[in-house]
């Protein structure tokens, strides 16, 4: 099931990027292995997969532990300062910093590794309260401090849209964070590079690519469905549900 799955989403990805007049090499697609058993991650490395998100740092660990090592991991999900020390040195990239305070433990704990670390800064275009991200209005200032960290680099943008039953709907979430990156661009800051863009899951992944999508995170799509789990922080308060 999980190579059929595959193999369709990138087909879609194919296809989008084919609408979109883009390369279809230029879209990254990150399989979202989170809650998913091993058995059925091994299985999208088998078909070809070297991409995959994971939410939570333990889960990350325990699947770096068990998988190949030639897997690129992404961090994809909320990342609390105590828990950077974990991953920095073991990610491709790290999705989800949206504060000057993550992204400079993330500097910190780079140096002490003598690595340098690709992150991306994750905006909150919907304004939802549920969801991490620095807001759209405050984006630049935050790449400009960042900017000046050693041993890390701005390579672009993260997003995580509302879920809708019409992708169409995200459309103008997608084309606004595209937009974002193109005047961060404009501004010629230094150590900082626009080239990225991580949006799109399972619902909308195609409408995303067509609006300039590099990185598409796709769970469902690929190991079938879940029942969608309340976010740890918010579960109590709002019960908002998580998916992908």
């Amino acid at each position: 099931m999980v190579r059929e799955n595959l193999e369709a989403v990138q087909g879609i990805i194919e296809d989008a990027c084919e609408r979109a007049g883009r390369p279809g090499d230029g879209v990254t697609l990150i399989a979202v292995s989170k809650t998913k058993p091993l058995e059925l991650v091994r299985e999208a490395y088998e078909a070809g997969a070297r991409d995959f998100g994971e939410n939570k740092v333990q889960d990350l660990l325990d699947r770096i532990e068990a998988l190949p090592s030639d897997i690129r991991w992404h961090m994809i999900g909320h990342l609390q300062r105590n828990k950077v020390k974990y991953i920095v040195g073991k990610v491709a990239m790290i999705h989800s910093v949206d504060s000057l305070r993550l992204a400079e433990e993330i500097s910190r704990e780079s140096l002490k590794r003598q690595v340098e670390t690709d992150i991306l800064i994750e905006v909150n275009v919907a304004g939802e309260e549920s969801k991490f991200g620095v807001c759209l209005s405050e984006t630049v200032s935050l790449v400009e401090e960042i900017a000046k960290l050693p041993a890390v680099h701005i390579r672009g943008l993260m997003t995580i849209a509302p879920f809708v039953e019409d992708a169409e709907e995200n459309r103008q979430i997608f084309r606004k964070l595209k937009q974002l990156s193109v005047d961060i661009e404009r501004k010629n800051i230094d150590n900082v590079n626009m080239s990225a863009l991580s949006m799109g899951m399972t619902g909308d992944y195609p409408v995303a690519i067509e609006e300039g999508a590099t990185y598409v995170r796709v769970g469902t799509g690929i190991f079938g469905e879940r029942v969608p789990t309340m976010k740890r922080e918010d579960s109590e308060r709002r019960g908002v549900r998580e998916w992908v």
